[in-house]
């Protein structure tokens, strides 16, 4: 038996470590590249039913896909036109008004005041002012950082945002060329089963999409249509705190809840006068949301993914906090679809298997 060199050995098994170092450090360093790429190709599937079922209707593929395209361009440029402005406006007059609220004495008084009348003597509201002012003023330079950061981020945010549409539509242009591409990887033997188990897949997944748009609009325009009757006693900025429901209900699982919470903070923040013979308006926000996300949960929710993914409740719950944890809000929009693949391919290719042995 011939004996190997050490010296080449040890050189060999260096060079492989950092090769894999190599590796490891490229994927960290295009990390944000390889999400943006995963965004879009998870955005295009979700196109991609709208153009299979224009297809069905007899047009050809390609006049489906300018079809869709062109209704998606226009609902965003809609969206830019007629949503974005009025956000404009009334973000704008969410910062004067609690400017004025925090710099004017008598207002801060005033409603400080109607807190605590509000939550009662279990909570010292002003000892909770003190604790605050104390704690910004001892971490003012590092709070100072964060709010460049997240002026940074939010530059960065729309600048990915872009590049995400951008790849969204060469995927969406060129994704049954990409599946060609994909199933010739595969053996002639397998190749068919392969093909049929990937389009059982990419189904799901766009259906996926489509179901959470839906889920997303059904909240943003309930909260829009809820805040703006409100109005008669005093709720504030109905399309922003709308937008805030409908991008909050994109995430699964943590959304809805977050975006009910920013939502009750605002109007509490922004708390006018209460008028003679009305409840307050945080609290009547509050038990809307306390009601919708029992809606949402129970009714709204099962039945639209059921139809989409069609997978076990306590599944999206574990899939949506695992890919949370593992990759942010990419990892829970893309967990459940990921579930239904992975629970695909278990009951069509291992449950035969073992069938068989």
């Amino acid at each position: 038996m011939k004996i190997q060199n050490p010296f080449r050995v040890g050189l060999l098994g260096a060079l492989g470590v950092l090769l894999a170092i190599g590796i490891g450090s490229a994927i960290t360093e295009l990390a944000t590249i390889l999400t943006y790429v995963g965004a879009a190709i998870f955005l295009a599937l979700g196109l991609d039913p709208l153009i299979s079922g224009l297809q069905k209707r007899g047009l050809p593929r390609g006049l489906a896909i300018v079809i869709v395209l062109v209704v998606v361009l226009g609902a965003l440029v809609g969206i830019v036109f007629a949503v974005v402005p009025v956000l404009v406006t009334q973000t704008t007059k969410l910062v004067t008004d609690i400017t004025t609220a925090v710099t004017k004495g008598p207002s801060v008084t005033e409603y400080i005041a109607q807190i605590q009348k509000a939550l009662g003597d279990s909570v010292d509201v002003q000892d909770l002012i003190n604790q605050a002012v104390t704690f910004l003023q001892k971490n003012a330079p590092a709070i100072t950082g964060g709010v460049l950061s997240v002026g940074f981020g939010i530059v960065g945010g729309v600048a990915g945002a872009l590049i995400v549409i951008i790849l969204t539509l060469y995927f969406a242009a060129s994704l049954e060329t990409f599946k060609r591409g994909l199933y010739r990887l595969v053996p002639m033997t397998r190749r068919a089963k392969f093909a049929d188990i990937a389009e059982q897949i990419f189904s799901a997944v766009g259906r996926y999409v489509i179901g959470q748009v839906a889920l997303a609009l059904v909240n943003g325009v309930l909260t829009f249509v809820f805040l703006t009757i409100l109005g008669t006693i005093g709720a504030q900025l109905p399309a922003v705190f709308a937008f805030i429901a409908f991008l909050g209900s994109l995430i699964p699982l943590v959304g809805t809840i977050s975006a009910a919470v920013l939502i009750f903070l605002g109007q509490l923040l922004l708390m006018p006068a209460a008028q003679a013979g009305a409840p307050p308006v945080w609290l009547v926000v509050a038990i809307y949301y306390l009601i919708y996300m029992q809606l949402e949960a129970y009714v709204l929710s099962p039945n639209i993914m059921n139809r989409a993914v069609k997978v076990p409740g306590v599944v999206v719950v574990i899939a949506a906090l695992v890919g949370g944890t593992l990759l942010g809000i990419l990892g829970a929009l893309v967990a459940i679809p990921v579930a239904a693949a992975i629970l695909l391919i278990i009951e069509q290719v291992v449950v035969p298997r073992q069938a068989e042995l």
